[in-house]
């Protein structure tokens, strides 16, 4: 039911039929799997199979008392925070996706060292998108500075992996998209949570100001 619920409301406000690549005819299983890498694509779908989890584990019982979601899953902790409508939080996936389709290509490894021995071995062009742990960062930035990355890390016997993904999240390269994807928060109604939620940007708890600041969310977009 959650499911359809997130497939109704993305047929008609986007007019977006994510069905035959969730659910794909017998033989077409490898052409829906090649369509759901595009981010305008996989990202609601993404977002759709998030909250349906969410949604199983609340009927049977399940109530969170505080949530995370890593970059993208945020937006899906926010919402069952109440901070978005599902609506809401389905078109700014989409949206999201949509202008990360119109970029120039990047890519993200992420890198088994901690930030401060990361940062001395990045050029110019990279930076680091995500801290996921005390030993575990993901650089980010053009293709060819990546790979070029991962090679000296070969070098220094450091196991380093492709992110599969096809865009520079968190990282400059984001820089031009931001007026649009900011602009499309200003005109949504976004409020306080009410259920505590770990802020991906700060690593702390969020605020009622940030969660219902545009400005939050273009930086948990564009920064580390």
């Amino acid at each position: 039911r959650a499911v359809d619920e997130c497939l109704n409301i993305l047929q008609s406000r986007l007019r977006l039929d994510l069905e035959p690549l969730l659910f794909p005819a017998a033989g077409q299983e490898d052409v829906a799997a090649e369509q759901l890498q595009r981010p305008s694509l996989a990202l609601p779908a993404l977002l759709t199979t998030q909250y349906a989890q969410a949604k199983l584990w609340q009927s049977w019982g399940v109530t969170p008392n505080a949530m995370i979601g890593h970059s993208m899953g945020e937006y899906t902790a926010a919402h069952l925070a109440g901070v978005f409508s599902l609506a809401d939080a389905l078109t700014l996936v989409e949206l999201r996706g949509r202008l990360f389709e119109t970029l120039p290509e990047g890519a993200m490894l992420s890198v088994p060292l901690p930030e401060a021995e990361l940062l001395p071995l990045l050029p110019a062009d990279l930076s680091i998108g995500v801290i996921n742990g005390p030993r575990l960062c993901v650089a980010s930035g053009p293709v060819a500075s990546i790979e070029a990355l991962q090679a000296r890390l070969t070098g220094m016997e450091i196991d380093a992996a492709r992110v599969r993904i096809n865009v520079a999240a968190h990282s400059p390269m984001l820089e031009p998209i931001l007026a649009e994807f900011g602009a499309f928060l200003r005109g949504i109604t976004m409020r306080a949570p009410t259920i505590a939620l770990v802020s991906n940007f700060s690593g702390k708890p969020i605020s009622a100001a940030e969660a219902t600041s545009p400005d939050y969310w273009v930086r948990h977009l564009r920064h580390t």
